[in-house]
């Protein structure tokens, strides 16, 4: 007999769900079953991405940097930074120079964060990507070359981070009562434009990096890193999941656990089962997903400046 010489086996979101309610002995029959078993389904993939590195959602990124600027924000779904160098030049004249990733109260002992030079350390700010409203406004125009901007109040602003208004996003390094100062405009691929008094603000709460020293060029370097992206969402029930076929298994058995948690006609001993068996298959399918490579460490190298 033939193989079908096809191997593109997947599951859509329904038929997953079904599969899930099937290993509890249970049957989907509503749509409030589908949405909670979608909301379970997000809630596993935060686990995952809590379990450690998920090698398929790993994404090289760079960053232009500017001189005398330190802060820099990240794509909001970034989870962590696994790698990162400090790159100048290009083609043949490439160098890559490795930058150390300090913590924050390393970063914070620094005696003069605004030294210029090549930067040579990095502390990667960790933030949740989230947006919140204000009930800020401006309290006069501005233009795109503005970088002062008058606020009706700045309470609850971080001393230093990133600003929405209309379309545009905006960086600022410090503030007053009633002001953003040393705004940098139209970061994070947006424009920067004008803006009507009374316009409202948004603080968002991007993930970012603060380098040291601060460049001493435009232009020059350029911060390469790989990074740990979130897992995509479920999805609304065509969809196939953001994740390998080598995972698929323990999505599903993973799925079957927390379904039997909700579940009120699941029987205690089956509930113990399906988490034995996710358990099993998550450790099968982490073994898997490691890098094939022998083991290399590196000293972790510490300045101290006088």
């Amino acid at each position: 007999m033939a193989t079908t010489y096809t191997s593109d086996f997947n599951l859509d979101l329904n038929t997953l769900i079904e599969e899930a309610f099937e290993r509890c002995g249970q049957e989907l029959r509503t749509g409030y079953d589908f949405r909670t078993s979608r909301r379970s389904l997000n809630l596993l993939t935060v686990e995952w991405a809590n379990r450690g590195i998920n090698l398929w959602t790993v994404e090289q990124g760079q960053i232009t940097l500017n001189q005398g600027q330190i802060m820099y924000p990240l794509p909001v779904d970034t989870i962590d930074l696994l790698d990162m160098v400090t790159r100048t030049g290009t083609g043949q004249n490439q160098q890559d120079i490795n930058i150390n990733r300090i913590s924050e109260s390393t970063y914070i002992t620094i005696p003069n964060k605004n030294a210029t030079g090549r930067p040579i350390q990095v502390w990667v700010n960790r933030q949740s990507g989230n947006t919140v409203n204000t009930l800020a406004t401006l309290t006069s125009a501005i233009t795109a070359t503005d970088t002062t901007i008058p606020v009706s109040s700045t309470e609850k602003f971080p001393y230093s981070g990133f600003v929405q208004i209309d379309n545009e996003v905006i960086q600022y390094t410090s503030i007053t009562t009633t002001s953003l100062l040393g705004c940098i405009r139209g970061v994070n691929n947006t424009g920067a434009s004008t803006h009507s008094s009374g316009a409202a603000l948004k603080v968002l709460l991007y993930p970012n990096i603060n380098v040291w020293p601060a460049p001493d060029q435009s232009e020059y370097y350029t911060f390469v890193y790989y990074r740990l992206r979130r897992i995509l969402d479920a999805g609304g029930g065509v969809n196939t999941q953001d994740i390998p076929f080598r995972f698929l298994t323990c999505m599903v058995a993973g799925l079957a656990y927390y379904l039997s948690m909700k579940l009120p006609n699941v029987d205690p001993g089956r509930r113990a089962e399906l988490k034995a068996d996710y358990e099993q298959q998550f450790q099968l399918a982490a073994d898997e997903d490691r890098e094939k490579a022998s083991v290399r460490f590196v000293p972790r190298e510490m300045f101290y400046h006088g």
